[in-house]
């Protein structure tokens, strides 16, 4: 296996310029996970990597190896699509052996090959089967094999688990977090759901408009973000931002009336503030905290946690996490506390974080 760098890549179409400079270094047998909204450029950067799309500028490097202008089938790396695109007239053994026979490989490491993908895949039973006799977990494991029997440097996947139903994603996301430890290898994965994002990732990387917001392992990100755009895309559901204005050396929530923000900080308070608050960073009134009035619009029961969604008083939209809860209703007022030493401020002009 082996680790891959990006030096100041830059991907344009004629004059328009969608990958803005992105440097990055991958470690070898890392898992890093390229997450962001639709259009920031995820998708284009791993086709970049692969080879299926041009680079404009700067290099992409693999296990050391400058392969900014190598081919495809040069690069070491096998790719896993959206789409299975599996041969329907094919078994599954013939769908894994594929590539190699068209490369010219000897049918008994075909074989060898397809064998040992199917065990670690759990295949082995299926390999007679065509794949409109398979379920989608297993015709995308299947195109798994496919990859695996290339025995690249690097596997990327792209958005690999977008067809399926949740309870086979939540499945196949276990298979795949299996399938990095048993391989040992060098994986990109890009979705645009940042739960896939937070429960299989060493690192992740944050794009938005063709650009790294931010690197880091999932807990670092969702705990210490640079930035408001980073907090508002990691965790689910997501962080509550409230606008706040200094004044006399404090912050002040005026749009939610909820008074003062007492907040130590090593940088300066800024003029205007974004003040962000997970959900489950909410407490019954009387722990201590800085009250809230929330009017409830809708409650999430799923068990022992509740999400209540509703409304300040100004209409400002804030989630509340409560464990324990099962009497709140849509419609009632309730007050709940948040601990100001849990909360995130950003600048609200720059968005930056303010540590």
């Amino acid at each position: 296996m082996a680790g891959l760098s990006l030096k100041n890549v830059i991907k344009r179409y004629g004059d328009v310029e969608v990958i803005h400079g992105v440097d990055l270094d991958i470690a070898d047998r890392d898992f890093c996970v390229f997450v962001g909204p639709s259009g920031c450029g995820k998708s284009t950067l791993l086709r970049m990597i692969a080879g299926l799309e041009e680079t404009t500028g700067g290099t992409i490097s693999i296990g050391g190896e400058d392969v900014t202008n190598a081919d495809p089938a040069e690069r070491g790396v096998a790719m896993v699509f959206q789409s299975y695109a599996l041969y329907p007239h094919m078994t599954v053994a013939e769908n894994m052996g594929f590539g190699l026979k068209m490369t010219g490989h000897p049918k008994a490491e075909i074989d060898k090959k397809v064998g040992e993908a199917a065990e670690i895949l759990k295949l082995d039973q299926l390999l007679k089967r065509r794949p409109k006799e398979l379920s989608g977990g297993q015709r995308q494991r299947v195109a798994i094999g496919r990859a695996i029997v290339r025995d690249p440097k690097v596997f990327l996947f792209d958005e690999p688990l977008s067809n399926l139903d949740a309870e086979l994603r939540v499945e196949m996301r276990v298979e795949i977090a299996r399938l990095h430890r048993e391989l040992n290898a060098t994986m990109i994965y890009v979705t645009h759901d940042q739960v896939e994002a937070m429960t299989l990732a060493d690192s992740i990387v944050v794009l938005n408009g063709g650009v790294i917001e931010q690197v880091g392992a999932p807990l670092d990100l969702y705990d210490d973000p640079d930035n408001a755009f980073v907090s508002g895309f990691i965790g689910s559901p997501r962080i509550n931002m409230l606008n706040a204005e200094k004044s006399n050396g404090h912050l002040v929530l005026s749009d939610v009336g909820a008074g003062t923000l007492d907040v130590t900080l090593l940088g300066e308070l800024p003029n205007r503030a974004v003040i962000g608050i997970r959900p489950e960073h909410f407490a019954e009134t009387g722990s201590g905290g800085v009250p809230m009035d929330v009017q409830v619009t809708v409650v999430e029961h799923l068990g022992d946690v509740s999400f209540v969604y509703g409304q300040t008083k100004s209409g400002t939209n804030v989630v509340i996490e409560r464990r324990g809860h099962r009497g709140t209703r849509a419609g009632e007022t309730i007050t709940a506390e948040f601990n100001p030493s849990k909360t995130l401020v950003f600048d609200a002009d720059s968005g930056l974080r303010v540590r």
